[in-house]
């Protein structure tokens, strides 16, 4: 990732049996893509268990502001699991 000014890009990702796409900016696919190989599994399943955290959240927000914020949140931690 060179200009971490980049807008989002769309991708297309599984969830729940479905399709559906997500647009992030490229700093976040990276963050993304880091955080599933950490834990060892694909970005669709770490992606999925997002989006079950965000639907059970008393105030649900779209699913790239969820992912966004679950980055974050993880970095804080500096759980590498």
């Amino acid at each position: 990732m060179n200009d971490p000014y980049h807008p989002p890009v769309k991708r297309s990702i599984g969830i729940a049996g479905h399709k559906t796409s997500v647009s992030l900016e490229p700093v976040f696919w990276d963050a993304l893509r880091q955080a599933a190989e950490r834990r060892g599994m694909a970005i669709n399943a770490l992606v999925a268990q997002i989006d079950e955290e965000r639907i059970a959240s008393e105030t649900p927000s779209g699913l790239a502001s969820a992912i966004r914020c679950w980055l974050m949140a993880d970095m804080q931690k500096g759980d590498p699991r």
